[in-house]
């Protein structure tokens, strides 16, 4: 292998004559892309709850179902599930958050809102927010719901007690 040196990055050349540098250009590029702030929405869903989420340029106030969301979801890992997609993207001031959420309970209530949040987001920049939101999984509806009754049994899964006599 052929090492070539310039001032700023070094590079190596392997076997094939293609020179790479162990230093991500991307990343360094995508810090310095500001993304666009302007009004969105969009839905989110978890398990039975569905989010209707309208995002517009503000100070980060939360308005869920016309209350704070402090009000709305009093546990601080709920809190923090439903702003994860702007604490990942950093726009965590820049946007004021409208939603009206139905359904379901705690949990499913902050999974919709949180998908609902990174989707209005996705929205409004594509080519900025995309990327970061789909690495951090967060534009990826979670499928998982309740498993139906089945008959014989008492719940989806849970057979009554066995008697051998």
């Amino acid at each position: 292998m052929a090492e070539t040196t310039t001032e700023e990055t070094e590079y190596t050349t392997n076997s094939e004559g293609v020179a790479y540098t162990s230093e991500s250009s991307g990343a360094a590029a995508a810090g310095e892309i500001k993304s666009i702030i302007a009004p969105g929405s969009a839905t989110g869903r978890r398990k039975e709850a569905v989010a209707r989420v309208r995002i517009v340029p503000g100070t980060g106030v939360w308005t869920v179902n016309g209350k704070p969301l402090e009000e709305h979801l009093p546990n601080k890992l709920h809190q923090q599930i439903a702003k994860e997609a702007l604490a990942v993207t950093g726009l965590l001031d820049s946007f004021d958050v409208i939603a009206r959420v139905s359904g379901g309970g705690m949990t499913g209530q902050a999974g919709a809102l949180r998908l609902g949040v990174a989707r209005s987001l996705n929205a409004i920049d594509v080519d900025v927010n995309r990327p970061t939101l789909k690495k951090a999984g967060l534009l990826t509806r979670d499928s998982r719901i309740k498993e139906r009754k089945k008959a014989g049994l008492k719940k989806a899964r849970k057979a009554p007690q066995y008697s051998k006599r």
